[in-house]
């Protein structure tokens, strides 16, 4: 087999059709975050992506989207950003992952969000539940569903979008919009949620917030940002970014008006979406991995993802292991016990407050 390195704007116009093709023939491919025109447009905003073109004579069986950093580290594209990684390959393909990342020039390639199936697995990694919005029998068995699985939680939902448009007025759903200051009051109510919870702050960091505004721009059959809207007498309260292919949407910036908390307007929101998203032809919304109580409420399936890392020899790789296996263990220990998962939870809760208080 040969593998050619190449930076997205390297490949051919036969190449990105050929990627498309292999996304189209297994469903496990089907995640905007695998396809090329997220690698392609992520590429043009950081130097280090990669593609690695798989060949077996003359027929191209994979491509491999990935980010190259010092000391021969691999990452997914846009690591710590997506939902979905991997390899997207022909069917029943055999290749040696050490091999692979040799010839990628890496030492060593980790994963978070690595789809199920595939050949680059090997050696230690976990498996983790990724759920899903399941709207392949049509939105209103959704709905049913939801009723059945979570019947407390509907019924609240509707009582306060009821009580919402009683007490500050009609309520907007606006989906696909590309309203742009609704977009940066999006972006601006999810640092506030990154500070309050004593997360790192992506938007801060300026080639993020460009990647949303062109993917915000891109919109075509097959690929595309969408952003959508709740509006209470029109004024933005809740809203999500996300990408989607032609039947799936990848859940990934959502975030609401704190001021309207009581009325549950995340909630709202989302069974507004998935309403819409149905009728455009969404069959799934995959909400990624995560363990936050609105998944667990509005699923009615999941997939799988895997973490792990390939490594081979390597003084990059040796320091890599050394520097990232205590945190590993003790990620590992904090998510596995829901009581210290809970304490280190409010731990950056408190983090975040006094952050905010502290800058204001």
């Amino acid at each position: 087999m040969h593998v050619s390195i190449v930076h997205p704007r390297e490949l051919a116009e036969s190449d990105i059709e050929r990627w498309r093709t292999l996304q189209d023939a297994d469903p496990a491919f089907d995640s905007p975050f695998l396809s090329p025109e997220f690698t392609i447009i992520v590429g043009e905003l950081q130097e280090q992506v990669r593609v690695a073109v798989l060949q077996d004579g003359r027929e191209t069986v994979g491509f491999l989207p990935f980010e190259r950093h010092a000391m021969g580290i691999g990452k997914p594209v846009a690591a710590g950003l997506t939902d979905a990684q991997g390899l997207v390959h022909v069917k029943d393909l055999e290749l040696d992952p050490r091999e692979l990342i040799r010839s990628c020039g890496l030492g060593v390639f980790e994963f978070d969000h690595l789809v199920a199936g595939q050949p680059l697995l090997s050696g230690r990694h976990t498996r983790h539940p990724s759920p899903i919005i399941d709207l392949r029998d049509g939105y209103d068995s959704y709905v049913e569903t939801v009723k059945r699985d979570s019947g407390k939680t509907y019924r609240s939902t509707a009582y306060k979008a009821r009580k919402l448009q009683r007490d500050h007025g009609a309520i907007q759903h606006d989906y696909a919009t590309t309203d742009r200051a609704a977009l940066r009051t999006l972006l601006g109510w999810k640092t506030d949620q990154y500070r309050r919870t004593g997360r790192t702050d992506r938007f801060a960091r300026p080639w993020i917030v460009k990647l949303v505004e062109r993917l915000l721009a891109t919109d075509t059959e097959r690929f595309g940002g969408v952003f959508d809207v709740l509006r209470v007498d029109g004024q933005p309260v809740a809203g999500h970014f996300g990408l989607r292919t032609a039947t799936t949407l990848a859940g990934w910036f959502p975030a609401y008006d704190i001021a309207y908390a009581k009325y549950s307007p995340g909630l709202i929101h989302h069974l507004a979406m998935a309403e819409k998203a149905a009728a455009a032809g969404i069959e799934v919304i995959d909400l990624g991995r995560g363990e936050k109580e609105y998944k667990e409420k509005l699923k009615n399936g999941e997939y799988e993802v895997m973490e792990g890392r390939i490594a081979r020899p390597s003084a990059g790789a040796g320091i890599h292991w050394a520097l990232s296996v205590p945190v590993r263990k003790a990620r590992g220990t904090v998510l596995a016990n829901p009581v210290l998962r809970t304490t280190a939870d409010r731990a950056l809760k408190t983090f975040g407050r006094l952050r905010t208080s502290l800058s204001s």
